[in-house]
């Protein structure tokens, strides 16, 4: 029996690549374009919830992706209370499979690449969606993905105006304040979601 050698990026590993928002935005289109020519298999995602009190569940993915000649399984975490313990809502992990023989190829922590891949396929729906013009953008909610939806949106359309909401001051004050230093430019926290979606081009609900 021939050895098997199985990858594993962490967290840091994955933060250390330092894939640009272009970058990010193309693998997802590049996924996406997959699986509109029939050259993936994407089953259903699988739900564990071990305790309702517990306030969270898994979520199972599974998916092959030809063009990648890659199959994959992620689970991820989702505990809306996590921020009481200062931990983000969602964890996961990424599990990546020969498509031909099973063998494991890597185990990545997917936490950020979720993130990721969500304001990605956000940002690519306001592509062909929205308008080319659009320069007002408002977004409710604060939670992992929330950052990724913003920042890749902003790739595109270089907004003149950011207004983000949350339900606790706090947590829209950090988030405005990690744009506004990330983008280089104003980021307004609006403290009803009324006066943030007023007016705007672009309307993202992410909240839960």
């Amino acid at each position: 029996m021939k050895p098997i050698y199985i990858d594993y990026l962490n967290a840091l590993d994955i933060e250390a690549l330092a894939m640009t928002d272009a970058e990010i935005i193309g693998a997802v289109e590049a996924g996406l374009v997959a699986q509109g020519k029939g050259e993936t298999v994407i089953e259903p995602r699988v739900h564990l919830e071990p305790d309702p009190s517990f306030h969270g569940h898994f979520n199972v993915l599974r998916g092959y992706v030809a063009p990648l000649d890659a199959a994959g399984v992620k689970i991820v975490g989702d505990y809306v209370d996590n921020y009481m313990h200062g931990l983000p809502s969602e964890f996961g992990i990424l599990n990546l499979f020969d498509p031909r023989t099973g063998t494991p190829r890597a185990i990545l922590d997917a936490t950020v690449i979720t993130d990721m891949r969500t304001g990605a396929v956000t940002a690519i729906g306001a592509k062909h969606l929205a308008k080319k013009s659009s320069k007002v953008l408002a977004h409710i909610g604060a939670r992992g993905t929330a950052y990724w939806n913003v920042r890749l949106l902003d790739h595109l359309f270089d907004f003149d105006e950011i207004r983000v909401h949350s339900r606790r001051p706090e947590s829209r004050d950090a988030f405005a304040a990690k744009l506004a230093a990330d983008l280089g430019k104003p980021v307004l926290a609006v403290a009803n979601w009324k006066s943030c979606v007023e007016g705007a081009d672009i309307v993202v609900e992410a909240s839960r």
